[in-house]
């Protein structure tokens, strides 16, 4: 029997995302009540800048007062897009405070403070959901937490900023440089007036965060992730990529160790065989490569951001939320029972591709030998050429300690015969 008393929603922003969760509140109410088992109710929407004109949303629920609103005994569930760090973690501590569930799309927020937002929703019985903090519609955090939960993740491996990607793919098939690529995304509105907290890698590191504490069952923060931008990454570096059979990604990286006593995450640019399934993701599109134990390996794909992919997250964690509600129950909540420590990036076991500029005479490669001996790092491959007393030296290593080979390529900087390291990157996906 259908609930005739509606569930009512608070909207905490009205951007982008805001306006398309609020749109398809309006259009799809029907659909939403036949798939919850009640009636849903746009309540009320927090906003700034009350006087910005937002179609379809109906203005008689636009209010300048969140507090209020998720303070109010009526409100069943939060929907917070507003992003950042405060006011939202505020709002959503007082939105459980007074009984209600939250839904959130803040990856920043998530990474810092997960923990604690967790702790207060278990403590008042409320869910918190945020499908959408991790790649925008594509599923994630549902089946790691859910489908996956019988099973053992050892590797999740992901482009999850599509603005980079975007970047780095033109970069790739046009042969532009870093600056080119950029402006074009900031055309096409890909990319933000202000880049930074993508092309630095700081937007994946927060959602590396997120996916490393919900596959491993532990915690994870912010600060314990490895971080490294793409701006350096040039033409140069992709023509050696292309010669190894390889493109180059910012991927984020979150592992078991091998004796499973610990876990790393880690975003960086790297290079990637062109066979492997993440090689293939053009344009803003993401991409998340698992590997677990029994399942082995599953790839999650799909638009990873924009107003109407994120809203579909949000909108199906909102339908999953009312659900409990209903049923007077709760989702799954944090899951960190193993308290596994976060290894150091030094710690890592990695590969490296290592461009060098070196002098074009007898006993150079000798010497290059010698520091990588020096510094337990085995060589995988290694290519010279050359003329008019210059060369370009690339070595591909085996796998190593990072910090092993961070040690080697400093070493080689002080060879009296190497004129310069042209480029650094790691190689993953093999």
């Amino acid at each position: 029997m259908m609930r005739t008393r509606p569930l009512k929603v608070a909207l905490l922003g009205c951007g982008v995302v805001g306006t398309e969760v609020a749109r398809i509140m309006t259009t799809h109410a029907d659909d939403l009540t036949a798939r919850i088992g009640a009636p849903v109710e746009l309540a009320g929407i927090a906003v700034r800048r009350p006087s910005r004109v937002r179609a379809g949303v109906p203005a008689e629920l636009i209010t300048t007062d969140a507090t209020a609103l998720v303070k109010r005994d009526d409100i069943d569930v939060v929907i917070e897009v507003i992003g950042g760090i405060e006011p939202a973690r505020t709002l959503i501590t007082t939105a459980f405070e007074h009984g209600a569930s939250v839904v959130s799309a803040n990856k920043a927020l998530l990474a810092q403070d997960g923990a604690a937002l967790h702790a207060a929703a278990e403590s008042h019985g409320a869910d918190l959901y945020y499908e959408a903090a991790v790649a925008g519609a594509i599923p994630l955090v549902r089946p790691l937490r859910e489908s996956l939960a019988g099973d053992k993740v050892n590797r999740v491996l992901g482009i999850v900023n599509g603005t980079t990607n975007f970047i780095l793919d033109k970069m790739d098939t046009s042969g532009a440089g870093y600056s080119e690529a950029l402006d074009e995304a900031t055309a096409l509105g890909y990319a933000e007036a202000d880049p930074t907290a993508d092309v630095e890698g700081f937007d994946a590191a927060a959602k590396a965060a997120i996916l490393a504490g919900i596959a491993f069952h532990t915690r994870v923060r912010l600060d314990d992730v490895h971080r490294e931008g793409m701006t350096e990454v040039t033409a140069a570096d992709f023509a050696s990529a292309k010669q190894m059979g390889c493109t180059i990604k910012l991927l984020a990286i979150c592992e078991r160790a091998a004796d499973g006593q610990s876990v790393t995450a880690r975003v960086h640019p790297a290079m990637i065989p062109l066979s492997h399934p993440l090689a293939s993701v053009r344009e803003a599109y993401n991409a998340v490569f698992i590997e677990a134990e029994a399942a082995g390996q599953l790839m999650f794909y799909g638009p990873g951001a924009g107003g109407s992919p994120t809203a579909s997250a949000v909108l199906g964690d909102l339908v999953a939320v009312c659900r409990n509600k209903l049923g007077e129950a709760t989702g799954p909540g944090e899951s960190a029972y193993t308290r596994l420590p976060v290894s150091p990036m030094g710690e890592v076991v990695t590969r490296y591709h290592i461009s060098l500029d070196v002098a074009d005479k007898p006993g150079v490669l000798a010497q290059v030998a010698t520091v990588f001996a020096e510094h337990d790092v085995s060589i995988d491959t290694v290519r010279q050429t050359g003329k008019d007393g210059e060369a370009s030296l690339v070595v591909v290593t085996h796998r190593a300690p990072d910090a092993a080979l961070s040690a080697t390529v400093e070493a080689l900087r002080r060879l009296d015969t190497v004129r310069g390291v042209a480029s650094i990157m790691r190689v993953e996906g093999e």
